[in-house]
């Protein structure tokens, strides 16, 4: 029995060193032994030691039903072991509960449950077990899964501070709530929603969140109501992508933003955007500047700004914005969303403003433009920034997409510009 312990302790450790890799690591053996077959299951393992894992279980033939049930002999179920993280990558759902019940067993405080599928909504249920078994999790990933229901069994993580679920199908519309609230210490919320989600309404009221990223189904079904109530009075970082213009209710005034994204087309664009003014670092995508956030708004610590130019007003949004931030240092303009619809989004017609900026002229230093397309309205913003920043020290220009004649055109146009800092160094890559 000593014998056999120490033999399976060395192969432990062999296994360790072949894979100790990023990704699988296959000698020329066992390519010969398992052929072309198509991998079904991914799994990664990390130790207390900080040794790591990454093996890909194959499709069942006799050969390679042995290396799977070996793989679990090894992995699995040891009351004396403890492993920090547990990361299942499958296109399989036999064998998640064989893996949540190692899990469970060896103490793993970070678990990830991945179905790859194209199966849109998820099919593949998770056992109820995961909800049973795993209490001790620090964090949980899900993705591509249907999550059952367990009436009989009260939700508990009391040590869950990571929570990603995305595009996830849930039994009914308030499960999530009651997931929610059996997580009293968590950090980290994670919500992307799947095509036909049966949540409209997300409701996050957590007292110690500080991260929070919600996105909704890009082909939601039109007119199908949707939306997100926020009651985080903790939170640092805020992510929001909302394609169809959905609402979004924010209970108390988010003071302690630092970081915020927000993609929404919503009709309640100026409450979610005037609660984030203490925003340090702030990246929008919105499609009326007009009534963004209330007049008297101000981005008193703003120092970091970049502005999706996909949108149509996208340059009256850019002014505004500039014209409330007095301590912006940096700004980024790119194009972050490109619509396949065959619709043409008409382009921003430039106005010399009446005044400049106070941020431009005073402490703006770095300025850069990802794809740049060399239109006129953006010659013209770019020819605006440097004449007027007289702090600027690197203008960045990307021309990725254009092509090498019309590239050469626009460095030589945008290179003779007058720049008002004499520090000022542009850059085209």
């Amino acid at each position: 029995m000593r014998m056999q312990r120490a033999a399976m302790i060395l192969v432990h450790r062999m296994l360790w060193e072949r894979f100790n890799v990023e990704d699988t690591v296959v000698s020329a053996y066992y390519k010969r032994c398992w052929g072309d077959y198509g991998f079904v299951a991914t799994v990664a393992i990390s130790l207390e030691d900080g040794a790591k894992a990454r093996i890909r279980l194959l499709q069942a033939t006799t050969f390679q039903r042995r290396i799977h049930a070996f793989c679990r002999q090894v992995f699995a179920p040891s009351r004396g072991s403890c492993c920090r993280s547990f990361a299942f990558h499958t296109r399989d759902s036999k064998d998640i509960q064989v893996w949540i019940r190692a899990a469970e067993k060896r103490s793993v405080r970070e678990l990830s449950i991945v179905i790859d599928t194209l199966e849109s909504p998820p099919v593949v249920e998770l056992p109820r077990s995961l909800y049973r078994s795993c209490r001790m999790l620090v964090t949980l990933k899900l993705c591509n899964a249907v999550l059952v229901d367990d009436a009989a069994y009260p939700f508990s993580f009391p040590s869950l501070k990571k929570l990603s679920l995305e595009s996830i199908k849930y039994p009914n519309d308030v499960f999530l709530d009651k997931l929610l609230s059996g997580c009293p210490v968590l950090e980290d919320l994670v919500v992307r929603q799947c095509p036909g989600d049966n949540v409209p309404i997300v409701r996050v009221r957590m007292l110690h969140l500080k991260s929070l990223a919600l996105g909704t189904a890009e082909d939601r079904a039109e007119g199908d109501p949707h939306g997100f109530v926020i009651d985080a009075p903790s939170l640092e970082c805020l992510d929001i992508d909302d394609y169809d213009s959905g609402s979004c209710v924010i209970v108390n005034k988010l003071s302690k933003i630092w970081k915020a994204r927000l993609h929404t087309g919503g009709p309640h664009n100026e409450k979610l955007v005037g609660s984030i003014t203490s925003a340090k670092r702030l990246c929008l995508c919105l499609p009326n500047p007009k009534n963004v956030y209330p007049v008297s708004t101000v981005f008193h610590r703003l120092v970091d700004l970049e502005i999706c130019t996909c949108q149509t007003e996208w340059l009256n949004l850019l002014m505004r914005v500039l014209s409330d931030s007095p301590k912006l240092q940096s700004l980024t303009l790119r194009k972050g969303h490109r619509y396949d619809d065959g619709v043409d989004v008409p382009g921003p017609c430039w106005n010399e403003p009446s005044s400049v900026p106070e941020c431009v002229s005073t402490t703006l230093k770095t300025f850069e433009w990802r794809i740049y397309e060399g239109t006129e309205e953006e010659k013209e913003v770019v020819a605006f920034i440097l004449r007027n920043g007289s702090c600027l020290e690197n203008v960045t220009i990307n021309l990725d997409g254009i092509c090498l004649e019309k590239g050469v055109e626009m460095i030589k146009a945008l290179s003779f510009l007058p720049r008002r800092s004499p520090t000022c160094r542009i850059t085209f890559d």
